[in-house]
């Protein structure tokens, strides 16, 4: 343990030390654990995570205000989701898979085997704090290790209900959850874990990744960024409008891959935005009560963000921006409007960091090729969406930008189907998880390789006679 770790003194440090102590022991045990045995932890998981639902709901409408439908679609579901696709597939995705040998090794074979990395460490945010820490754990669990899970401080009432959870199912020296702030988490960083697992903002991941560096351990960092959505003039502009309303609205628009900002062909700019305005009327306007009592819609999670919030919209306003849609803020019940600005100046600090709340700005391009250079002069994105009825606007969108991932004709949506990678590039993030790309992340692919009875290249061995010269240039004439 380095001497930073034992300079950083916090509350239940002892405790933390000796968890960690004891599940490092364990872990060499869980090596030896079964698909079976896996599975029945994660069965039994999905069991008390189904008991505790109603528990799950009132704690996120403490915290957040959140109508249980949503807490149901965006949180406990793709959990369950999660773990049943990890129940089906685990036998096969620990099955050792057989590799090729080249000619030059022949009589060996070889396979790459799936071992548990060991004690892993998860830091879970507070925008999806229930599926944020547990569709990470669901993979870790899967794999085989043990886990110390750090959820955010900013949610304590659903934190108070994953702690009962996973007591209810682990033994402590498999699973335990730490409550605390920022320095229990830099406490934790700067331990030996042999993989921590981040999400969270790109800044506070790059301090992870350097405190991980102390002890060489391997990480997935879930971050972020300005997830764009570029708009052809030739879409469905109102089935374009809603989904784009969707995502900004879903959780009051504090979700990672909510699109940040539109580009949207400049031609398309009126009827867009009257579109937007009519989403706003069907999602929310239909039970004749104001925005602010609706309690469909969210709130931000605490004053220092609506705070935060509040200064972007109007920094944009002061420096020559259009409000074409949003209401008053109230900073007493943290609620802020679903909010859409035009002719916003390059200048404005809206356009310079992730927004992480309801608010749209909108861009316009003349040409496609306005709008990917754009997109290209950004950091990479955690999330990309196109919008086209056009096969070669969207090809061409898709071929020349990066981002983590890339979602046509809809939004987020990307991300609930367990058969693709989820993860950020660069500045949105390394690595990725869910189904099996999550269990390959808390996994060591070791590759193994076995001799048979005789080896081919004891030909090779010294003294270096005319044979092996003559050897050589065989090998390299039809075997390299």
């Amino acid at each position: 343990m380095n001497t930073r770790t034992k300079e950083l003194t916090i509350e239940y440090q002892d405790e933390i030390l000796l968890a960690f102590q004891k599940q490092k022991e364990f872990a060499l045990e869980l090596r030896n654990s079964t698909a079976a045995q896996r599975i029945q932890k994660l069965k039994t998981l999905k069991e008390v995570i189904e008991i505790y639902s109603s528990d799950i709901r009132a704690a996120l409408q403490e915290d957040f205000q959140k109508a249980g439908q949503e807490t149901d679609i965006t949180e406990i579901l793709p959990t369950i989701q999660e773990i049943e696709d990890a129940c089906r597939n685990l036998p096969n995705w620990m099955k050792p898979k057989t590799v090729d040998s080249p000619l030059t090794l022949f009589g060996t074979s070889a396979e790459i085997q799936y071992q548990p990395k060991g004690v892993c460490l998860i830091i879970s945010p507070w925008n999806y704090p229930f599926m944020l820490a547990f569709s990470p754990l669901v993979s870790a669990v899967a794999a085989g290790n043990t886990v110390i899970l750090k959820p955010s401080e900013y949610t304590p009432n659903i934190t108070r209900v994953m702690k009962t959870i996973i007591h209810n199912v682990f033994d402590q020296k498999e699973v335990i959850l730490f409550e605390g702030d920022g320095k229990v988490a830099e406490f934790l960083t700067q331990l030996p874990f042999d993989h921590i697992f981040f999400t969270g903002s790109t800044n506070v991941g790059k301090l992870v990744m350097k405190n991980a560096a102390l002890n060489l351990a391997s990480v997935t960092l879930e971050l972020g960024g300005k997830s764009p959505a570029i708009i052809d003039e030739n879409c469905d502009v109102h089935g374009t409008a809603e989904r784009i309303f969707w995502g900004k609205s879903l959780n009051a628009g504090q979700t990672c891959v909510a699109p940040d900002y539109a580009l949207v062909n400049k031609n398309l700019l009126p009827k867009f935005v009257e579109a937007l305005k009519l989403a706003e009327q069907t999602f929310y306007g239909t039970n004749e009560k104001p925005l602010k009592e609706n309690p469909d819609f969210c709130r931000i999670i605490n004053s220092k963000n609506h705070a935060r919030l509040t200064y972007l919209v109007e920094d944009a306003l002061r420096r020559g921006a259009k409000l074409e849609l949003g209401t008053t803020p109230d900073p007493d019940t943290l609620f802020f409007p679903p909010t859409v600005l035009t002719n916003v100046p390059e200048d404005a600090e809206i356009l310079k960091e992730e927004i992480f709340g309801p608010i749209l700005p909108i861009l316009t391009y003349k040409n496609i090729e306005e709008a990917i250079h754009y997109v290209n002069s950004k950091p990479k994105p955690l999330a990309l969406y196109v919008f086209s009825r056009s096969e070669k606007f969207i090809e061409k969108v898709l071929k020349n930008t990066s981002s983590g991932g890339a979602c046509v004709n809809d939004v987020i949506i990307h991300l609930a189907n367990p058969n693709l990678p989820f993860g950020g590039v660069n500045h949105s993030g390394h690595g990725s998880y869910h189904g099996f790309f999550g269990f390959k992340a808390f996994s060591h692919e070791r590759a193994v390789l076995k001799q048979g009875p005789v080896s081919t290249v004891r030909l090779l061995y010294p003294p270096y006679t005319l044979f092996v010269d003559r050897l050589y240039d065989f090998m390299k004439k039809f075997m390299i």
